[in-house]
């Protein structure tokens, strides 16, 4: 192949990874192809790590007569280590020549490049070679090639990252900005009621009858029991971020605390009507308090978003877990919504946007079971109405400091999901 048909083909392949939608596959694309340019084995990828500074293996791949992963990764490891340190190429052979009847693997060979992203070193790509011959010339310089090719990928997956945390942060900006109008209106719409009825309950030249009286007065309350809920509301959603939320474990049977809670809300939701499935439950370990709270708001949000609809609530034991099911049957929730009905301040669009609550009770919910060592989570389908599942242990207890960290920032494995 003459030197333009070399390089054609080479910048070829990089057009062809190039297409591909993420670093990865590029670089697997890239490396399944490069063999016909560069004759290597194995190859490893290094990239630094730019939270912790430690190099880190980005892509490694066997192609050829490997050894095995781990045997093959030190080797990279020490090579790419040196790159590092020197920043420049490394280029190691066997330290004696081959003798007769020597093992092929035994006999190891490596060039080791590095990946600049401007003046910045991020990295290191390295070739191994088992039985020779030594790296070429030709080789070299299409090596290098590869190593800026790789480079400038690395740096535009940088600014892909970028792009995507600033698209985020922008994100959650957003929802903090619409957060503040609504709570804005759900602070004005209690308050303006309150003051109106009872400006009007005051006026001297107004002569109400007990009837009127009670009727102005109850409304005020629901208000103002609608203000003290919202009020309420911010200040354990601050406690869970913060983790400065006190929680009292002790026995507890759930199927009770749920009757108590179906009590409870026939006055606050008359149209909700609550089907229960029970089976033999024994009792958990937890704080009956904050799940009730989880429980008020699952019902007030089965209300919300699918009125005069039955919501069935089953509890099943199964091992050492109880599994709870609200399933309403409502419109359901959209696809595109559902992976962030728990996120802090995230309300799914409704009707009235101003109306669809402040983007709180979920995740309170969530903070909450994630404090009990539980999972919760949604299944729902358009027009199939919305399943909120609840597991949680029997015996739970609070979590340790670094977890509860984990959980004020929403970042834990014990969410599904």
């Amino acid at each position: 192949m003459t030197e333009s048909g070399f390089l054609d083909s080479l910048f070829g392949l990089f057009r062809k990874a190039a297409a591909q939608e993420d670093w990865k596959t590029a670089l697997e694309t890239l490396a399944t192809e490069l063999r016909a340019f560069v004759v290597f084995d194995n190859i490893a990828v290094y990239v630094l790590d730019s939270r912790t500074g430690a190099l880190e293996v980005a892509y490694a791949r066997a192609l050829g007569r490997g050894k095995y992963a781990e045997a093959d990764a030190a080797w990279g490891d020490r090579v790419a280590s040196e790159v590092m340190k020197e920043r420049r190429v490394v280029i190691q052979t066997p330290a004696h020549p081959p003798r007769p009847h020597t093992d092929r693997l035994e006999l190891t060979y490596l060039l080791g490049l590095p990946l600049w992203c401007g003046t910045r070193l991020e990295g290191a790509v390295v070739f191994i070679r088992f039985g020779g011959p030594e790296f070429s010339e030709a080789h070299l310089q299409a090596a290098a090639l590869i190593a800026m090719w790789m480079a400038s990928m690395l740096e535009r997956r940088t600014w892909q990252e970028t792009y995507h945390q600033l698209d985020e942060v922008q994100r959650r900006i957003r929802l903090q900005d619409d957060f503040l109008a609504t709570i804005s209106h759900e602070l004005r719409t209690p308050l303006g009621f309150i003051k109106g009825y009872s400006t009007t309950l005051l006026r001297r030249d107004a002569n109400w009858d007990e009837t009127t009286q009670r009727e102005f007065l109850a409304i005020i309350e629901d208000e103002a029991d609608h203000l003290t809920q919202l009020i309420e509301d911010l200040l354990e959603s601050a406690r869970l971020q913060s983790n400065t939320l006190q929680f009292k474990f002790q026995p507890m049977r759930l199927d009770a605390l749920i009757r108590d809670v179906v009590l409870r809300s026939k006055q606050r939701h008359p149209n909700l009507p609550v089907r229960l499935d029970f089976g033999p439950v024994a009792p958990i370990h937890g704080d009956s308090a904050h799940l009730t709270r989880v429980f008020e708001n699952l019902f007030s949000n089965a209300d919300k978003y699918a009125p005069n609809s039955p919501l069935d609530v089953t509890l099943r034991q199964q091992d050492e877990t109880v599994h709870i099911r609200f399933t309403d049957h409502g419109p359901g929730i959209p696809p595109e919504h559902q992976a962030m009905v728990f996120e802090r301040f995230y309300r799914v669009p409704g009707p009235d946007s101003l109306s669809a609550g402040t983007g709180l009770g979920l995740y309170i919910c969530r903070q909450i079971i994630l404090a009990h060592r539980g999972k919760i989570w949604l299944e729902s389908s358009p027009g199939h109405g919305a399943t909120f599942h609840i597991e949680l242990p029997l015996h739970a207890a609070r979590l340790p400091e670094n977890i509860q960290k984990e959980i004020s920032h929403g970042h834990t494995s014990f969410d599904r999901g």
